[in-house]
Formats: structure tokens, C-alpha cells, sequence
């Protein structure tokens, strides 16, 4: 096997901005390319590429350039966001990710992660212990994208042996990045509220009860996953994985154990829709049996860290260079 050189698509995101660092820490700084439709605001270490994902002949550039061996796909539309403008979600998800896929069947990228998501499960799906294999009933242009995601994934797989992996993300809290346009995204937004001393005005009811999971957790699976026999796997496309399940109430309870007077309040909007077709918890066993996935962070582990972390960056002399 020769060097490994990785490209990420939408390196700016919540995802991409941690991962990059972690996959530099093994790869090494030259070996890792990060890609997005426009240059992150914070100082660059590495290389990084201008790329809109629909562009397929960019990316085949740069493939070609950086002789790349794998890709992480990470550019996508999220749920709320998508909402507003479902057709370009579409686009942006399916053709990206296709455009993705055909670029690996045409070159020497062996290997590809593609991530899928909770909001691939609604309708008849059901919301306790979810299985692995349920009905998929996405309600948002997101998840349908997510849920097609995945058939393209065990396609490429089964037609041309192209070994694509992904994990159904539940929703992800970072203190690296601010909210990115998700449903879940409230459970970010609420810590930064809380360390700055703002009442935080909630989009979802205080009962909302949601998987999440931290990012630190998160890199680390993902990572696992993608360094896994590919023999050990009963499944690549999409594994169940989850780390804990709480409501916005729950979360602000464990806040105020830190910042006692941090308030909230409760405004539900559309995203309260989308939120209610989706599940409260999950069954991962496979991704334990298969490949040892064993999450790190509880909710007040998380809570503690996240506090610690975003008190921090509010430090003056915090260092702002970011890790692409």
C-alpha cells in the first residue's frame, strides 16, 4: 500500500474543521487537502483547494494533482437549511456525492466515507431502540438525500467494489464551530449562549427528546470505522451510532450546574416538525459487535468539557489559527 492522501469536501463544516486536524495528526500536514466552496476566515496550515462539489472536473483535478487515495464527503445541505431551499439540497447532496463516486470509479481512490444521518428514519421507523434495518421514511429533503445516499453507497459497493463506509450522525455538538443550518443544532447554539451570559430562546419544546452524540466521540468513530477490516463489517454504508439522548430541557438542567443563572425559554418553529418524525434512541450494537464502538462522553462529561473549552477560546489570548 502506498501513502495515503486524503481530501475532504466541505472542510469548513462542524465535522470537516475537527477532522482535518486528527487526520493531519496521522497522515501528516501535506497528506491531508481540504476542499470547500470558500477559504475559511481563520489561518490555514496545509493545503487547501477552492471546490464546489458539483464541479466534477475541479475535483478531478485535484485528485489528480494531490494523487489522492481517499476522500471524506463531508459538503452537504443540512436539515433545516434544506428546508428553505429543497432542490439545491438535492443537487448539492445527490450530484456531489455522485460526482464523488464516479470520480473513484475512473481513478485510483480506494476508499471513501460518506456520512448518512438520523434524519434517514421517520414515518413508521420506530422512535425507541431504532434498529439497524427499519423502514426509512425521511421527512425532510435532507434525509431523503441521506436515505438515497445510502443506496448509492451499497450500490458502488456491490456493481464496482468501490468500498464506501458511512455512520448515520446523530446530532453533533463541537465547541470548534458555530451552528451549521441542522435541527440539532440547538444543542450547540445553547452552550455558547450560556458561556456568554445570553438567555437562550429555544426552537424545539423543552421535551424534545433527540440522539447526540460529541465530537470528540464522533472524529473518533469515524476514524475507527474507516481504519476497520473490511471483512469485520456486516454492513459499510450506514452504521447506527449514538452516545446519549436528552431533551433541551435536560441539557439546560445540566448547564445550570455549571452557570446557575443561565435562563431558557421555549419557542418552537418548523424545525419542531422535523425534530418530532425523528427517533429518541438507537440501537448501535452492530457498530460495538462489528468494529468495538464504545462512545466516552455522558451528557454531563460533555457539558463540563464543553464549558471548559468555549471559556477558554474567550480568552484574549487565545490562539485563532485553525488546523485545515
Amino acid at each position: 500500500m502506498g501513502k495515503e492522501v486524503i481530501l475532504i469536501t466541505g472542510a469548513n463544516g462542524q465535522i470537516g474543521s475537527v477532522l482535518a486536524e486528527e487526520l493531519r495528526q496521522i497522515y501528516g500536514i501535506a497528506n491531508v487537502i481540504c476542499s470547500d466552496l470558500q477559504a475559511p476566515r481563520q489561518t490555514i496550515i496545509g493545503h487547501f483547494e477552492q471546490l464546489n462539489v458539483l464541479d466534477a472536473k475541479r475535483m478531478g483535478e485535484i485528485v489528480q494533482k494531490y494523487k489522492v487515495s481517499q476522500i471524506y464527503h463531508l459538503a452537504a445541505l443540512l436539515s433545516a437549511k434544506g428546508e428553505e431551499n429543497p432542490m439545491l439540497t438535492w443537487n448539492v447532496n445527490m450530484q456531489g456525492f455522485l460526482n464523488v463516486l464516479q470520480l473513484a470509479q475512473n481513478t485510483g481512490i480506494r476508499k471513501i466515507f460518506h456520512p448518512s444521518s438520523i434524519a434517514v428514519f421517520g414515518g413508521r421507523t420506530p422512535k425507541q431502540n431504532t434498529p439497524q434495518f427499519p423502514p426509512l421514511e425521511p421527512s425532510t429533503m435532507y434525509g431523503i438525500t441521506k436515505k438515497v445516499g445510502e443506496d448509492l453507497a451499497n450500490y458502488y459497493f456491490d456493481k464496482f467494489q468501490i468500498d464506501v463506509r458511512g455512520i448515520r450522525y446523530p446530532g453533533l455538538i463541537s465547541y470548534q464551530s458555530m451552528p451549521g443550518g441542522g435541527t440539532t443544532d440547538y444543542a450547540v447554539d445553547i452552550f455558547h449562549k450560556a458561556v456568554n451570559g445570553e438567555h437562550f430562546d429555544c426552537f424545539l419544546r423543552a421535551d424534545s427528546k433527540l440522539p447526540m452524540m460529541y465530537m470528540p466521540d464522533a472524529i473518533r468513530a469515524t476514524l475507527e470505522l474507516m481504519e476497520a477490516p473490511l471483512d469485520q463489517l456486516s454492513i459499510h454504508y450506514a452504521y447506527n451510532l449514538q452516545a446519549m439522548s436528552f431533551t433541551p430541557a435536560e441539557i439546560a438542567a445540566e448547564i445550570q450546574l455549571h452557570i446557575p443563572d443561565f435562563s431558557i425559554s421555549y419557542t418552537p418553529d418548523f424545525r419542531q416538525a422535523i425534530a418530532d418524525s425523528w427517533i429518541e434512541n438507537i440501537d448501535d450494537s452492530l457498530a460495538r459487535k462489528d468494529w468495538g464502538w464504545q462512545e466516552e462522553y455522558d451528557l454531563s462529561s460533555m457539558t463540563k468539557d464543553m464549558i471548559e473549552q468555549l471559556q477558554k477560546r474567550k480568552k484574549p489570548n487565545y490562539n485563532e489559527t485553525q488546523f485545515l
